[in-house]
């Protein structure tokens, strides 16, 4: 039946394609409908829609919609944990102490671990906008802290998107906070050498993968393939990585995403003798520069879990406009269509190969 734009109520399913100024449907039939594209209808200005006679749970409309004060509030976002900033650097304080304890010569202790990295996951879980302020929180001198357990929470959400279980995602996420436990054998002035490493140096930090892998392959905790995923995420697949130079299928899934959240956030994030780069123009590098490098399937994976943003997130673009997310084309997911906040101009990012998002306003 044909309804109103008022009238929409959440859980309603899209009897028939809803267009808007794209070539593909702005939402598609017998999608449910939630917030997020209640504001997809008022930005494109669409006031009327076809929906089914009954909701996604099968049961018939209301004669009225949902409370306004009720989407209100989930709009503002009420219902969203909070204190995710405290509980994160908490999480970094508590592994530095576990990283030097292995500089000492203590075994790792991998139940640690999993106790400090899977509270902060299920809360990024909740807020995947968490997910693109790692690399702001990340400093120069504590970064090897950063990047262990930015890469372990990465990792966790690839391995969703992946379709993988919560044992599997559990186990990804241990292998992307251990994957650089290896460096904890590297000596100390290297790690923390503000200028590019030497050629004896760089064969020095080389030797993490291995090393790490040596430090954790008689625990229990881990399953042969996160052990293996420790070892192989510099792997490359196109076999242009270290340290045995496997190719294709040789590289197990799991090193796979350790390896690309590895590359992401190191990207994305400073370092003592590298920039940071845009969390969006890191992604548009990955799925161009480095095509080749990484099974398409991960690549993929990456993409929709960084790119794929909700409607009405905030963004600042690389011209220093902002605004806000109104449509993500599909395929098209590090290039939405952004309305300008001053001008309310509609910009598609598709269309504009220079313009990128710089920041994602969490």
């Amino acid at each position: 039946m044909k309804v109103h734009r008022g009238e929409v109520q959440l859980g309603s399913i899209v009897a028939e394609d809803v267009m808007g100024m794209a070539a593909s449907p702005i939402i598609p039939k017998n999608t449910v409908l939630e917030e997020e594209h209640l504001k997809i209808l008022q930005a494109f200005h669409i006031t009327e829609l076809i929906i089914e006679n009954a909701k996604a749970n099968g049961r018939p409309l209301r004669t009225s919609p949902s409370s306004n004060m009720e989407i209100e509030q989930k709009e503002k976002g009420m219902n969203e944990p909070v204190g995710f900033f405290d509980l994160y650097l908490k999480t970094i304080r508590e592994y530095k102490k576990e990283f030097m304890n292995w500089q000492s010569g203590i075994a790792v202790n991998v139940a640690r671990v999993r106790e400090l990295i899977l509270p902060v996951i299920q809360m990024v879980e909740r807020n995947h906008t968490y997910v693109h302020s790692l690399h702001q929180y990340s400093t120069e001198k504590d970064y090897i802290y950063h990047h262990a357990i930015s890469v372990g929470i990465i990792s966790a959400l690839l391995g969703k998107k992946l379709g993988l279980n919560s044992g599997q995602v559990n186990q990804l996420a241990l292998a992307g906070a251990l994957a650089d436990c290896g460096m904890a054998k590297v000596s100390p002035h290297i790690l923390t050498k503000e200028q590019p490493l030497s050629e004896s140096e760089f064969k020095e930090i080389k030797l993490h993968t291995a090393n790490g892998y040596r430090m954790v392959k008689d625990t229990p905790l881990l399953k042969t393939e996160t052990k293996l995923a420790i070892f192989q995420h510099h792997e490359r697949f196109d076999g242009t990585g270290y340290p045995a130079y496997e190719k294709n299928d040789r590289i197990h899934l799991y090193s796979q995403v350790v390896g690309i959240a590895d590359v992401f956030h190191a990207m994305s994030s400073e370092r003592t003798y590298r920039s940071k780069q845009p969390v969006f123009k890191v992604l548009d590098m990955i799925s161009g520069d480095l095509f080749g490098k990484f099974d398409i399937k991960v690549v993929n994976s990456l993409l929709q879990l960084l790119g794929d943003l909700r409607t009405g997130t905030s963004v600042r673009l690389s011209t220093g406009q902002y605004g806000e997310v109104m449509y993500t084309k599909p395929g098209a997911f590090t290039k939405p269509i952004v309305k300008i906040n001053k001008t309310e101009d509609l910009l598609d990012l598709s269309q504009q190969k220079e313009i990128y998002i710089s920041e994602v306003l969490v």
